[in-house]
């Protein structure tokens, strides 16, 4: 099987150093696309590098909801668009789209901050008929990728659930997350909070790769250390499991995760949707070229054939034997290590509407 890519012109190294995407391809609903190309005259080596831009997005709402059977959550929060990690297997790509952008290189250098996060938390928890479920923060972009040492939305987005007793879950790549744990640990306390750290790999070397801005992988294992002595419900997703390059390191990733304190663990097959797909596969030639056809040909097995399949129940876990063996895998090893003997379950009955903003607010619309 031979790499089918798209006729996209790869971004110079050193243009992109320090980034995951090797393409800066046009989000899908624009009607042109530009390229850059050497006419002869060595232009293409004035271009600039690509710099990380931040703009601040006064969003109109705040809480996202959904309804798929393969989520355990049925809202979420994301104080950012757009993610700096770089990671260039992240399904949240495709939605750079949306913004008129590419899901490559611009998803990780044009970034959007919500400032206002907090306060339309709490204005839409407030309003009347507001009914109480975990909150997931980090389903989409990394709440704590680096922008937020800056911003300090995620902070202020905490500081709302605290005061009004609202269960939080949250999923990171990010070390950051240590900050907050002095009000993670007050709303652990209260049976409100819960961590998990996302590890794909503790090869650092890969990890710099293919995560080239998120935590190195000892870091997130130091963090969930520290987040247990604080005594905060810490777990460990192996996200994603890429078979033919991560897959061999779950039951060492799960025995990290034991070891520095996790008591729950869970995995998620790697996802290639819409133009993730193509962006990945780049970065395989250009990094694992090895790898390509192996990698390739595994994730088509538990797909149909295909690089990714949508379906619901499928999605994040394939099917075959080969998916199989992977979970068996990750059942065994949890199970040996006496992880996930217990599910943690947030509390939601202690919620109480805040007192700021709400009904009032509402008054004069959003």
């Amino acid at each position: 099987m031979e790499p089918q890519l798209s006729p996209q012109a790869p971004v110079a190294e050193t243009r992109r150093r320090g980034r995951g995407a090797g393409l800066n391809m046009a989000g899908r609903f624009e009607r042109l696309a530009t390229e850059a190309f050497d006419d002869g005259w060595d232009g293409l080596e004035e271009l600039p590098a690509f710099k990380t831009s931040v703009q601040e997005e006064r969003a109109r709402t705040i809480i996202t909801r959904n309804a798929s059977p393969d989520l355990s959550f049925d809202r979420s929060v994301n104080p950012y668009r757009g993610c700096e990690h770089g990671c260039i297997y992240c399904f949240a790509r495709p939605s750079h789209a949306f913004m008129g952008m590419s899901p490559g290189l611009d998803f990780e250098t044009r970034l959007f901050a919500k400032p206002n996060a907090a306060e339309l938390l709490e204005r839409e928890v407030s309003r009347p008929g507001y009914t109480v479920r975990p909150i997931a923060i980090g389903t989409n972009t990394d709440p704590y990728q680096p922008i937020e040492r800056r911003y300090k939305i995620m902070r202020e987005v905490l500081e709302v659930l605290d005061r009004c007793s609202h269960p939080v879950a949250i999923v990171t790549k990010s070390a950051l997350v240590v900050r907050d744990a002095d009000i993670l640990s007050r709303m652990a306390e209260r049976n409100l909070a819960k961590v998990a750290l996302s590890i794909t790999t503790l090869d650092r070397k890969l990890c710099r790769a293919m995560e080239p801005r998120a935590s190195t992988p000892q870091k997130r294992l130091d963090a969930v250390k520290a987040l247990s002595e604080a005594g905060i419900p810490t777990s460990v997703m192996i996200a994603p499991v890429i078979p033919a390059l991560t897959d061999s390191e779950l039951e060492s990733i799960l025995e990290g995760a034991h070891e520095h304190g996790a008591a729950e663990a869970g995995f998620i097959l790697l996802r290639l949707p819409l133009e993730v797909s193509e962006l990945f596969r780049d970065w395989l030639v250009r990094e694992r070229p090895d790898k390509y056809r192996h990698v390739m040909s595994l994730i088509r097995s538990m797909r149909d054939g295909k690089d990714y399949d949508a379906k619901w129940g499928e999605r994040m876990r394939g099917k075959g034997p080969y998916a199989d063996q992977i979970a068996r895998r990750f059942q065994l090893a949890a199970k040996r290590l006496g992880l996930n003997t217990r599910r943690h379950k947030l509390d939601c009955e202690q919620f109480i509407s805040p007192q700021k903003g709400g009904v009032q607010l509402d008054l004069f619309g959003n």
